[in-house]
């Protein structure tokens, strides 16, 4: 995992373990961009959106373990479906490349997750 997606993710975590703080999220259009031209920006906004909206609605469990993981399962799903948006509108090879590597380690990721809860969460 490099830097920049651990420090993603600790932000997302620090947002769902502070539900005053995580509370707006409904805006996320980039200064000077109208999104309703740009469908890939739409479709990032979309992506971060419902990851706020699925990580907002974890409930704490009251185990650090277990709430990160069901924390991150949304959070790298977003990551996912920017990545496919990115795949279905940008055209830099080097980028491509990386939003492919990104599904495919996120989506183990995602099942890792899921395995060790179902093995580890409270029922």
């Amino acid at each position: 995992m490099n830097r920049a997606l651990i420090l993603c993710a600790s932000l997302a975590f620090i947002g769902l373990a502070s539900p005053a703080v995580a509370q707006d999220h409904t805006d996320h259009q980039m200064p000077g961009m109208d999104m309703s031209n740009d469908p890939a920006a739409a479709a990032y906004k979309a992506a971060m959106d419902k990851m706020h909206a699925d990580m907002g609605s974890v409930q704490p469990s009251g185990n650090a373990d277990v709430d990160f993981a069901r924390g991150m399962i949304p959070h790298h799903q977003a990551a996912i479906d920017m990545a496919k948006a990115q795949l279905e509108y940008g055209k830099d090879p080097e980028i491509r490349k990386l939003s492919e590597d990104i599904i495919a380690a996120q989506e183990r990721e995602i099942k890792q997750l899921q395995d060790w809860l179902a093995k580890n969460a409270p029922k």
